[in-house]
């Protein structure tokens, strides 16, 4: 078996079982969080980019902006979202995180990464520290990949 071969067959088990545990955890930290999916999906989002319009969230979530806006209002209303004019478009409408969004989509991904420490600790020091160096050099290779060089 060639290293390249080995390399994807390892990776992709480490994938499989990397995104089967986070996408479980998520799931459980919704299900007693009391918003749905699509939800969390547009939270999640929002954290990443910090804000954005209902227009950018209906291209993220591909789906119409009457669906979005629906979401973002109850939102809105259980206070997980703020929503404000624009300031370089009155028309539109700019929608962030509120702080009270903010905890609970940080306790979220406390939650989906758990299972990491509990990875952590059953590892030597030795071998943390050959993973930290692998992750590193997948980290930079990613990197050269999406910029093009």
């Amino acid at each position: 078996m060639t290293n390249s071969i080995q390399f994807s067959r390892s990776v992709r088990k480490w994938m499989n079982t990397f995104v089967h545990r986070s996408m479980r955890d998520s799931a459980r930290f919704v299900k007693t969080s009391e918003i749905s999916m699509p939800q969390f999906f547009m939270l999640m989002h929002l954290h990443q980019r910090e804000h954005c319009g209902i227009s950018d969230l209906s291209e993220h979530m591909d789906t119409s902006t009457a669906a979005v806006s629906q979401l973002v209002d109850k939102l809105v209303q259980a206070d997980l979202l703020l929503r404000s004019e624009d300031p370089n478009d009155r028309r539109a409408k700019k929608v962030e995180l509120s702080p009270k969004g903010k905890t609970l989509i940080e306790k979220g991904i406390e939650e989906r990464y758990r299972w990491v420490n509990e990875v952590s600790n059953a590892l030597s020091d030795e071998e943390a520290k050959k993973v930290a160096e692998a992750f590193e050099i997948l980290g930079s290779a990613m990197k050269r990949i999406e910029s093009g060089k």
